[in-house]
């Protein structure tokens, strides 16, 4: 496999790194440099202005709205993005309940919903973990069944990422439950104002309110939004968690940081030197750029086996990325915590950052780094938790 990008490939680059300088709003760019969380209105904006050039949705269909990119002009794109740093479109519906609608579901689903994610015109979150099925998603107990010409659904979702602001959900039901626990699963698409669902709010170690409780006490959905074929949604919910975790991995992330780590461990902190000067921490530092090209030929050698892959399956190699991919993300994290030292101590909410009047006990960076840090822990977890990825690996891959 050739390594080296093209000389269209490389022009590409610079095409979307020049857009992405002339185009994001810089208040959205000092937030993610500063690691704080973006607004929804934030994501919106940024949204639309990658809608509008045509790349909100570059790996969708080209009649739905696909830029028509090769694998590996969608991966210089998302790299790019990740390293500016500038939003990635909201994953819960370009990479998720989008791909799902294209590929399974019926032409009204396709044109209902598609044109609306594309621009972010509808928010999506996901139903998928409840509070005895995380990992172990196929033990859900959340319940549909047929009412006349609607499903009645009731149960409770957990985990469930920015619900806060969701127009829609994708849930993942019980419709028979007769049936081996795999096979008694449908997908259905549920309009988050339908009366019956409540959502509370979790709060993350970090002081965020990023996930909450979903429930769902009667909520009657229209039949036609079932994608696809009724009890076949553990199928379509492998398909889905297959993208998740090729993205998952994270590798622009991890780059723009590892520049970070190197910029603010030259500053002299505390003590009389700056940490870089520390053979150790220079080792450190030194085996995760390492481990982070060797994670990113993987994911090309992922990419390259695409067109060999059966439609609507997924590639098990993509455990692979999500495994390594997460881990990378949390050393990451934990050499900013050895770069600021004893200035992770002080806690200051986000939401209270613009309303401080009191002098920061270290450097502006440093308030960001420990809850960044607290935050990441949750990487290993979401989209099927390690452990489960290695069973995926030694079942598929290696046929143990």
């Amino acid at each position: 496999m050739d390594l080296r990008f093209t000389d269209d490939e490389l022009a590409f680059r610079d095409e979307v790194r020049a857009f992405i300088k002339q185009s994001l709003p810089d208040s959205i760019r000092q937030k993610l440099i500063a690691e704080r969380h973006i607004s929804k209105d934030d994501l919106v904006v940024w949204t639309r202005i990658l809608n509008e050039k045509g790349w909100a949705v570059p790996h969708w269909p080209v009649e739905w709205g696909g830029a028509g990119w090769s694998p590996m002009k969608q991966l210089i794109f998302r790299d790019e993005l990740q390293q500016a740093p500038a939003p990635e479109p909201l994953a819960f519906g370009v990479n998720m309940v989008g791909p799902v609608i294209y590929t399974f579901g019926s032409e009204a689903q396709k044109k209902r919903f598609l044109p609306r994610i594309a621009n972010l015109d509808d928010w999506w979150c996901q139903g998928f973990s409840e509070p005895g099925a995380g990992s172990d998603l196929a033990s859900l107990k959340t319940t549909a069944r047929r009412d006349g010409d609607h499903w009645l659904i009731n149960g409770q979702k957990t985990w469930t990422t920015l619900a806060q602001y969701a127009d829609w959900i994708f849930v993942l039901a019980r419709t028979d439950a007769s049936v081996k626990k795999q096979e008694g699963i449908s997908f259905i698409l549920v309009d988050m104002k339908t009366p019956g669902i409540t959502v509370r709010p979790i709060q993350t170690i970090d002081g965020g309110h990023e996930v909450n409780e979903v429930f769902f006490d009667d909520v009657r959905v229209p039949l036609e939004n079932l994608v696809g074929q009724e009890n076949k949604g553990w199928d379509y919910a492998k398909f889905l968690l297959g993208n998740e975790r090729t993205g998952i991995a994270r590798i622009g992330i991890s780059k723009a940081r590892v520049r970070r780590i190197r910029e603010l461990a030259s500053l002299s902190v505390y003590g009389d030197k700056p940490i870089i000067d520390n053979p150790r921490f220079r080792q450190k530092l030194a085996a995760l750029e390492v481990e982070i090209k060797a994670l990113e030929m993987t994911q090309f050698r992922v990419i390259s086996n695409e067109r060999k892959r059966e439609k609507g399956k997924p590639d098990p190699a993509s455990s692979v990325l999500k495994i390594k991919g997460s881990e990378i993300q949390q050393a990451t994290t934990e050499l900013l915590m050895d770069v600021v030292g004893p200035y992770a101590l002080p806690y200051r909410e986000e939401r209270e950052a613009d309303r401080w009047n009191e002098p920061s006990a270290g450097p502006d960076w440093a308030a960001a780094i420990a809850p960044t840090y607290f935050n990441m822990r949750k990487v290993s977890i979401y989209g099927g938790s390690n452990e489960i990825q290695r069973g995926i690996i030694a079942k598929a891959i290696l046929g143990l």
